[in-house]
């Protein structure tokens, strides 16, 4: 008797890697996730519209962008995905962003930034903002959502790590932050676990270096860990590291 077939594997694409300095000549952070109906971002940094069109990706499906928190490395290509699908990729189908509260205030606050009078034409698609606190499960676009107080700031500021679920796959990432007891709950067992490891053992606040990743890591047990968002030091140990590293173009399926 064959046992129960397992789901179709879904695949993340490091669209940017980086962060928010360009270590390493890399984009910002950015990450496209596909399945056989599911389709979006996990975050949109300053550099992401170049990055998608680098790897050809059909802005067109994205049905939904998480975003971890308001930095420009993470929140700051927003503007230039909403006026590409407005005047160039002519999108018709709706898009939610998602994010931590203040969402709809920060949005408005980055368009206008960007290009002044930008948030007061409205697109030609629907476009919904759902702000999450954190704890707050949903469903958006076909994925189970749930957000995680991250520490990367004022204590209960905006910030998130996500563990995000679909067709029968589990992902998660931590966003920029230091640890926080979170991100056990947020990553335990999941296929993919996307980890920023900034620095290899240097403790730096609101920040997670390698080395505390994997002190805590036996209670997680990710199926797989991808380490991401590295600075250029972090980047130098990288050829000697026995984990796997995210760069830009990498395409990982789960």
């Amino acid at each position: 008797m064959s046992g129960q077939a397992s789901p179709p594997a879904m695949r993340l694409t490091f669209i940017g890697s980086g962060d928010a300095f360009g270590s390493g000549g890399r984009l910002n952070t950015c990450f496209h996730v596909q399945g056989e109906n599911v389709n979006f971002l996990i975050d949109c940094g300053a550099s992401s519209l170049i990055g998608l069109k680098a790897r050809a990706v059909d802005r067109n499906a994205i049905q939904a962008i998480f975003i971890t928190h308001f930095h420009a490395d993470h929140f700051g290509g927003i503007p230039f995905f909403m006026l590409d699908a407005q005047f160039f990729s002519r999108r018709t189908e709706p898009l939610t962003i998602v994010g931590p509260r203040g969402l709809r205030e920060w949005y408005e606050r980055v368009m206008e930034t960007s290009f002044p009078g930008s948030s007061k034409t409205l697109p030609k698609f629907a476009l919904h903002l759902q702000e999450l606190d954190p704890g707050d499960e949903v469903q958006v676009a076909g994925v189970t959502v749930r957000a995680f107080q991250a520490h990367h700031g004022n204590p209960g500021g905006p910030f998130f790590s996500y563990r995000l679920a679909a067709e029968g796959r589990t992902v998660a990432y931590t966003g920029d932050t230091e640890w926080t007891e979170q991100l056990v709950d947020a990553a335990q067992g999941v296929d993919l676990f996307v980890a920023e490891a900034y620095f290899y053992d240097k403790k730096v606040k609101l920040h997670l270096d390698l080395a505390t990743l994997l002190d805590h890591l036996p209670r997680i047990q990710p199926k797989r860990l991808v380490l991401t968002h590295m600075s250029d030091e972090m980047l130098l140990r990288v050829p000697g590291l026995p984990y796997e590293t995210a760069s830009d173009g990498l395409v990982v399926e789960f």
